[in-house]
């Protein structure tokens, strides 16, 4: 299948992936908000519990970054939605996020390429960080103790996690513990009475998101 240009407002469109189509949404500042030189990826949740791109925390998180003036790209891992394939426990939706970044980094050459990732999200994009180099990272409920983090090596960029300290999914002490024994740990933001899917809690997400990122944006 051909390879589509970055489109030059808001579109979906379905980029070739290695395991087939993969259905993509790029999405532009509103009007009112200068876009930078910045392209932002966000991973979903896990498939098999039901995530996709459309997934709130998702959103909320693409909406928060464009309010800061990036382009952001959700996409569909393998096997979700309109994407070809099958989930494959981490390594193929790893191949997928290589993908879209290779694509949007062949597209837009003079831009920076944030990554950002929720719950499988996060550690889809922890385990690609070593690899892609993104300019940032944002974590959002990074599922240590789920999954295996042990060869994950922390990116060499800004990054941030943001931790809901009643996850009833991801165990937080899970996740403090393994940032304890990093070398280079992140920017870390603990959300009190807050669940794993940020409920009655996502404008908090968006206040969080957006006064730790303002201060590693380009210049407009």
């Amino acid at each position: 299948m051909p390879i589509p240009d970055f489109p030059a407002q808001t579109a979906n469109l379905t980029l070739p992936g290695p395991a087939g189509p993969l259905e993509v949404a790029v999405e532009w500042p509103d009007e009112g908000v200068t876009p930078l030189r910045l392209v932002a990826i966000v991973c979903h949740p896990l498939p098999t519990e039901g995530g996709t791109m459309h997934n709130k925390v998702v959103v909320m998180t693409a909406r928060s970054l464009r309010e800061l003036g990036a382009v952001t790209v959700r996409f569909n891992f393998r096997g979700t939605g309109g994407s070809a394939g099958d989930f494959d426990h981490g390594d193929g939706e790893s191949e997928d996020l290589q993908a879209v970044a290779e694509w949007v980094r062949a597209q837009r050459p003079g831009d920076r390429l944030w990554l950002a990732g929720f719950s499988f999200g996060a550690y889809v994009a922890l385990r690609c960080a070593g690899t892609l180099k993104p300019d940032a990272l944002i974590a959002i409920a990074p599922p240590a103790g789920r999954w295996d983090f042990a060869a994950i090596t922390p990116p060499a960029c800004p990054w941030l996690v943001i931790q809901g300290e009643q996850d009833e999914i991801v165990e937080p002490q899970a996740v403090y513990d393994w940032i304890d024994g990093l070398k280079d740990p992140p920017e870390v933001i603990r959300m009190p009475e807050t669940s794993h899917f940020f409920h009655r809690k996502l404008m908090d997400l968006r206040g969080a998101i957006k006064h730790a990122m303002k201060a590693w944006l380009p210049e407009a």
